[in-house]
């Protein structure tokens, strides 16, 4: 994992780059409708103050990304979402480096935890990084999910 850089987006370039790994694992692995998939959240990183993405890339290439949006109710815990690597670079710790990212991201800020909504066959994943299951499964744009919390010690 040596090679990849996790950098937090801040221009529009670096955001399309995000875009392009999440419309291949989202829409043309998943299913996921483009409409479900990109929100106000996808804004221009200069601009937008509700949300933080990080992109890890590989000798320059685009792999992995991930964001954290901030706002979040008082007393609530802000959501990780939108995490995806690249089928080709699964398995090689890349998504354990944009969570990481974020994690530490949501501790500076002050943040108590992290919540998400976790694809059923994720859920180990997340499990491995302490998070815990909460409440029943339900759809996301037509595939299973269940939340999961993590709070920091």
């Amino acid at each position: 994992m040596a090679d990849l850089q996790v950098t937090f987006i801040t221009t529009p370039e670096e955001m399309a780059e995000a875009l392009v790994v999440r419309m291949r694992v989202f829409v043309e692995e998943q299913g996921v409708p483009v409409a479900e998939e990109v929100d106000r959240y996808d804004t221009d990183p200069a601009s937008n103050t509700t949300a933080v993405h990080v992109l890890g890339r590989l000798d320059g290439v685009a792999v992995a990304t991930a964001r954290l949006l901030l706002d979040a109710q008082k007393g609530e815990y802000p959501h990780i979402g939108r995490v995806a690597v690249l089928a080709e670079h699964r398995g090689r710790g890349f998504g354990v480096a944009v969570m990481r990212a974020l994690q530490d991201e949501a501790r500076r800020r002050g943040f108590a935890g992290i919540t998400l909504s976790a694809q059923l066959h994720a859920i180990p994943f997340y499990e491995r990084l302490g998070y815990v299951v909460r409440g029943p499964v339900y759809l996301d744009a037509g595939i299973e999910h269940r939340d999961m919390d993590l709070a920091f010690a």
